[in-house]
């Protein structure tokens, strides 16, 4: 998540340099949304059609590791494109949409199947608070580059491009001592030993791995003779469709809430309130700082409100935020720089500090959390690749005329963010279910399909033999103390065998 989110800030980072725009011969505002664009389609066809199957047929850390690699190899290419030549640096923008595309299918499946249920909210938020890192690492490079251009020069937006390969370099290092993970194990091979010794790393007792093991086994029996695992089961069965289109609508939202367009065009938005680069640079890194620090916010409230309560309280806040951000805007004269006066200005980054706050926890976190826990294991990860791409459609549609929007309206711009933010809030209300505490397994029920711990001891006969066992044990009671020495004498073995 450091490296989505350092990514996701880079490009926003290197706008701002003269430097940039110069050694691609000032490219127009056409060019600059498909800059952008470029690495959403290259996200978009990773998620859909690359992540999963990656992640399913070599495993979660695989999916992880090759996404890191590619990575890696476009870093190099946006570092040393040609001069003028901004067509190699929209190639690397699609490589690195591609490598993250595989890389953030695998990272929250992996995650969501690794953590017990009643911390796996609190883990999946500290997992999106990366993100935050990574904009913070970005935007504090940034602003010390800006501080030195003159005397960097070129290399003032190089050396913040460069330095994304850092974080893929240390996750492939980090990828052979974690354990894969332990459903992944069952799933291809039956491989139980390996998925216990997995278990026993990230589990307290012995008698939770051994729960867990079975809960698992149960589920991957039924899915296994009830369900297909290819991407027509994601269309097939009408709980698992249900589940797809309502987080392809929240993952499509997060975007347009404006949190989205404010990771990529907040320079371009704060160059009409302030003249200074580096201050903008500066406010960009006050901003991934605090986002932080909001994130935080979600561990602690995800697992005790819940899902639902934080996507609506999150969307009202931010669309009050939206609309006086607007208002303030519209409503207050322009200098003739083209910028704010100083009060103005101040409100303004209050405002959209203000809207990261109500973001951060709901939108930010939340909507990652939902998606990675609401799809049973035969089509978790084709699912989660395919839902949390939904986020790079909504930015390639919109993220491509946002920059010619923002020219030609100015701050009317953020009405669009204000009525979105309130849909959004009526979506949630009406369609979408609470997940906490729900273990992975049993979430299916939520959305009228099968238990699949349920049917799956079914068939594996794990129901019967406990109601044999039961039976055995009422029937001893029936007995008196001698009598019961006898039965015990002739049944006991028998009994061990059943509940074995």
């Amino acid at each position: 998540m450091v490296l989505y989110g350092y990514d996701a800030s880079v490009y926003n980072s290197v706008q701002g340099s003269k430097n940039w725009v110069a050694y691609f011969g000032n490219p127009n505002t056409e060019l600059i949304g498909a800059v952008n664009t470029a690495y959403t389609v290259g996200a978009i066809i990773a998620g859909f059609f690359l992540g999963g199957p990656l992640a399913d047929y070599l495993g979660r850390r695989w999916g992880m590791g090759i996404g890191c690699f590619l990575t890696i190899i476009a870093t190099f290419m946006q570092t040393f494109s040609p001069r003028g030549n901004l067509g190699v640096f929209i190639a690397g923008r699609v490589i690195i949409g591609i490598g993250q595309g595989i890389a953030l299918t695998a990272g929250p499946v992996y995650i969501g199947e690794m953590a017990p249920v009643h911390i796996r909210g609190k883990i999946m938020a500290f997992w999106q608070m990366f993100y935050s890192v990574g904009s913070f690492i970005a935007y504090w490079i940034n602003y010390a580059c800006s501080l030195h251009r003159a005397k960097l020069g070129e290399w003032d937006w190089k050396t913040v491009v460069i330095f994304q390969m850092m974080i893929p370099i240390l996750i492939m290092s980090l990828l052979p001592f974690i354990p894969e993970s332990p459903r992944w194990y069952i799933q291809h091979g039956g491989q139980v030993d390996k998925a216990r010794a997995a278990l026993r790393r990230v589990r307290e007792t012995d008698q939770d791995v051994e729960d867990e093991i079975l809960v698992i086994r149960e589920a991957l029996e039924f899915e296994k003779e009830a369900i297909s695992s290819s991407y027509s089961a994601l269309w097939k069965d009408r709980s698992v469709r249900k589940r797809l289109l309502l987080a392809f609508v929240l993952n499509i939202g997060q975007q347009l809430t404006g949190q989205g367009t404010l990771n990529t065009y907040s320079t371009a938005i704060y160059k009409k309130v302030f003249t200074s680069s580096s201050q903008i640079a500066l406010i960009n890194a006050l901003n991934a700082t605090f986002g932080i620090l909001f994130t935080l916010n979600a561990v602690w409230t995800v697992d005790r409100f819940g899902r639902k309560a934080l996507l609506i309280v999150g969307a009202l806040g931010m669309s009050v935020c939206m609309l006086i951000v607007t208002l303030v805007g519209e409503k207050t004269p322009t200098l003739a720089g083209g910028s704010k006066s100083e009060p103005v200005g101040i409100a303004i980054v209050f405002l959209l500090f203000l809207f990261i706050f109500f973001y951060k926890p709901s939108w930010g976190a939340t909507t990652w959390i939902w998606t990675a826990e609401v799809f049973s294991m035969n089509v978790r990860a084709q699912a989660v690749g395919m839902s949390s791409q939904m986020q790079n459609v909504g930015n390639a549609i919109f993220q491509q005329f946002f920059p010619t929007f923002l020219s030609h309206r100015g701050f009317a711009t953020f009405y669009f963010f204000f009525a979105v933010n309130i849909c959004l809030a009526a979506f949630v209300w009406f369609l979408i279910p609470e997940t906490k505490q729900v273990s992975l397994e049993e979430i299916d029920v939520l959305f009228g399909g099968s238990n699949h711990v349920e049917k799956g001891g079914d068939l594996l006969h794990v129901e019967d033999a406990h109601h044999a066992h039961v039976g055995i044990d009422n029937v001893a009671e029936d007995f008196n103390q001698s009598d019961a020495i006898e039965l015990d004498k002739t049944t006991t073995h028998h009994a061990t065998e059943i509940k074995e």
